[in-house]
């Protein structure tokens, strides 16, 4: 089963840049179908081989900082090549 997931991943402290670039590039290096804007990252794969990969990513970046908040959306499809029709 394929699934989206959107990321908006804000470590609560004042050094943050670093352990969001880091995290992306983790994320980057995984294999997964990644797509990234300004405000989220979005990854796309296998259920399993996503949470795989977001476990231990999420994880390592947590260990890294003092604080954080990661908002997680889940979509039961792979919505990569979505294009809105407006």
């Amino acid at each position: 089963m394929n699934i989206s997931v959107e990321l908006t991943f804000s470590p609560l402290q004042d050094d943050f840049e670093s352990h969001i670039i880091d995290f992306i590039k983790s994320l980057r290096a995984s294999g997964l179908t990644i797509l990234e804007n300004p405000l989220s990252t979005q990854v796309f794969g296998e259920f399993s081989q996503v949470m795989k990969v977001l476990n231990k990513e999420i994880e390592k970046a947590f260990e890294l900082m003092d604080k954080g908040l990661l908002y997680m959306k889940i979509v039961k499809s792979d919505r990569s090549e979505y294009e809105p029709h407006f």
